[in-house]
């Protein structure tokens, strides 16, 4: 499906500002999602976007529609934008295989990678622990998991391809050994010697992993002791695959190295949805710039695609709904530069003119939005208009130039939900002499 966008006249702001007041449902609370759960209805697939890396309301309120999408609809696994090792610890956490640990605490707070605070926040301990007790009662085929999607944790990876075959497989232990030398003179700062390298060596650890991928997946019916950490072998190294590319393409930048991250994603979603059977449904948590419909935004413009278009493209016929979510001012974890300290930024009003802005000019009441109840609206299907995006880099007075995303928010969401004030979540590495734990985190540590 292509959308073919008529020319845009001028926008009516008075009139979107009136449609949203007329159209939207006010938000009190969670339990007045119950519209958002009907339009849900038996979608396979469901993806709670984000418009921060770092805002309270947007991981709890995820967190509240996760619990029950999985308690009343049969949600299979969560996916999430972050690395697969890390995750699969996590994983392997709240399925009760872990031995070790007895909270979520202390596997979120040894993710170290920066930004830090996107995992490893309480937050996500809750859910977590949640997720624990929700599975104490199943069978093994019945647990819910929880996953990466990222191409990041290279390193990680290669480590963990080591430890798993050193114990099942000789021989293709010996590969990854080659393709784990190929990597080691460039292992600091997250891939960045590599990239440079590349510029001399254009081929340097693609043969290695490739063949190392080809050797897994020929033997995955020989793993079958623990079919799941089979599943585990194969991502990392297809995370070894895509990695490589992703590097190199960075060292050319541009829409590329972008659309190679994307469809990683997507990929590592359709090997988790064919791992848990034809029924399975996935929950899928990222920034909104990965979930919305890239089709609906400039992005399209530059040859860029996400994994929100690219699922609905391929599971339309079994249901995808995009929840995207926004704020019009408060507070954000961020840093003010790449790797500098986590720090509560203050985030100002939004732009003037922008959805955030209109969404608040039609009332300070926090809002859900159905899209199918704004399809009539030729103001709000006509016309691309900056719609907030913040990223774990922020530097508020530079956001009226490069933090606004031109966007036809009917055709990016299904649902969309408005929060007129927000607050920054709750890391685990706490900023100094602070220790940050929410009233309302409901475990123990």
């Amino acid at each position: 499906m292509k959308y073919n966008f008529p020319k845009e006249t001028t926008l009516n702001e008075a009139e979107v500002i009136h449609t949203i007041r007329e159209e939207s449902y006010l938000l009190h609370n969670e339990a007045e999602l119950e519209p958002l759960f009907t339009r849900i209805g038996d979608a396979r697939i469901v993806m709670l976007g984000e418009a921060t890396h770092g805002t309270h309301e947007f991981y709890t309120w995820r967190n509240y529609i996760t619990r029950r999408l999985i308690d009343e609809k049969g949600f299979s696994f969560v996916a999430v934008e972050g690395d697969w090792p890390d995750c699969y610890k996590l994983n392997r956490f709240v399925k009760g295989y872990d031995t070790i640990h007895s909270s979520a605490f202390k596997i979120l707070h040894s993710f170290n990678r920066w930004p830090t605070w996107m995992w490893a926040n309480w937050e996500t301990v809750s859910l977590a622990d949640w997720m624990y007790k929700h599975n104490l009662v199943l069978q093994p085929e019945q647990k819910v998991g929880f996953f990466g999607l990222d191409v990041y944790g290279l390193w990680e990876s290669m480590e963990n391809i080591l430890q798993y075959l050193r114990q099942t497989d000789i021989n293709t232990f010996k590969l990854a050994e080659e393709a784990f030398h190929c990597f080691e003179p460039y292992w600091k700062d997250e891939g960045k010697a590599h990239t440079e390298a590349l510029r001399l060596v254009p081929q340097l650890c693609e043969d290695e992993v490739v063949n190392l991928l080809k050797s897994i997946r020929e033997k995955l019916p020989v793993y079958s002791t623990d079919h799941e950490n089979a599943l585990h072998a194969e991502q990392n190294s297809v995370i070894a695959v895509n990695a490589e590319k992703y590097y190199r393409a960075m060292m050319v930048g541009g829409a590329h190295s972008w659309n190679i991250r994307e469809r990683h994603m997507a990929d590592t979603l359709e090997r988790l949805l064919e791992f848990h059977g034809p029924e399975s449904k996935a929950i899928i948590w990222a920034h909104n710039t990965h979930i919305g419909d890239a089709r609906a935004t400039n992005m399209i413009e530059e040859s860029m695609f996400n994994i929100g278009e690219l699922t609905r493209i391929k599971h339309h016929e079994k249901g995808v709904v995009l929840v995207g979510f926004g704020s019009y001012e408060g507070t954000v974890m961020a840093g003010n530069n790449w790797r500098a300290p986590v720090q509560v930024i203050q985030v100002p009003e939004a732009k003037k003119g922008s959805w955030e802005w209109m969404l608040h000019q039609a009332g300070k009441e926090n809002k859900l939005l159905l899209m199918d109840d704004f399809s009539a609206s030729d103001q709000l299907m006509e016309h691309h208009i900056g719609h907030r995006a913040i990223g774990v880099v922020y530097q508020p007075h530079y956001e009226k130039f490069s933090s606004y995303v031109p966007t036809i928010l009917p055709l990016r969401y299904d649902a969309f939900i408005y929060f007129n004030e927000t607050r920054a979540l709750y890391p685990l590495h706490t900023l100094p002499d602070v220790h940050l734990v929410p009233e309302t985190y409901p475990f123990g540590v």
